[in-house]
């Protein structure tokens, strides 16, 4: 059984309807990357499975708990963190406190803390006592993706963490995803970036328009269905 599964997922924001049915998995130890453009429901997905938008209970399983209806507090508990589109720092806390804001949902102990957190973003430690939001915009997503793992979560979910950022620090970043990866923790990465997405994931979603438009392996994916599933087949 997956560690992570959504089942039929549907989310509304009042009589809009953002989601229709959408079925994902994510397996103990692996990399998923949601791809598609903006307003496909990428982030839709990502606040219904961290419980930020409220679900009917059986349509997301984690492990063996059904946490569609759980609240977010209760399901960062659980073992399942956001990192949030536009990183939405605390602008009265310093960088440290901003990090040590995030164990308030740890669940016995694991691999992060304040000095591993420090070792593989070393600019937090030298910057650690600077208000968080007076950091550049790649730091503050560093700030953000650190403060997620003091949780110690099973499932880190990304959303948009290259957003606005220059390459150069999008490549620091996605460093980061695999030495996360080897801790154990399972990761999901919202991107719309295609080739970043392809360079780190071992399975791929595309959505479009709130549904799922293909699935599979980036080593089994032509370009050409990718265009179509992103797209549209007659984009």
């Amino acid at each position: 059984m997956a560690l992570l599964q959504t089942q039929n997922l549907i989310a509304h924001y009042g009589d809009f309807q953002a989601l229709f049915g959408v079925d994902v998995h994510l397996e103990e130890g692996e990399t998923v990357a949601i791809i598609g453009a903006n307003g496909a429901g990428k982030t839709t997905l990502m606040r219904s499975i961290s419980g930020v938008l409220n679900n009917q209970a059986e349509a997301i399983t984690f492990d063996t708990d059904k946490i569609g209806s759980t609240h977010a507090a209760d399901v960062l508990k659980k073992g399942i963190a956001m990192v949030p589109e536009g990183r939405k720092l605390f602008p009265s806390l310093s960088v440290e406190e901003n990090l040590l804001i995030g164990a308030y949902g740890r669940k016995g102990n694991g691999p992060w803390t304040l000095e591993t957190i420090y070792r593989m973003f070393p600019v937090l430690q030298e910057r650690r006592n600077n208000p968080g939001t007076a950091l550049s915009g790649g730091q503050q997503q560093m700030v953000a993706i650190g403060r997620a793992l003091m949780s110690n979560p099973r499932v880190l979910l990304c959303d948009e963490i290259s957003l606005g950022l220059a390459p150069v620090i999008i490549k620091d970043i996605y460093a980061a995803l695999p030495k996360i990866k080897e801790t154990g923790t399972s990761i999901i990465v919202v991107e719309q970036d295609i080739g970043q997405a392809l360079k780190v994931a071992d399975r791929v979603y595309c959505m479009m328009e709130g549904r799922i438009t293909l699935e599979g392996s980036p080593s089994d994916l032509s370009r050409d269905a990718i265009h179509n599933a992103y797209f549209g087949a007659s984009a």
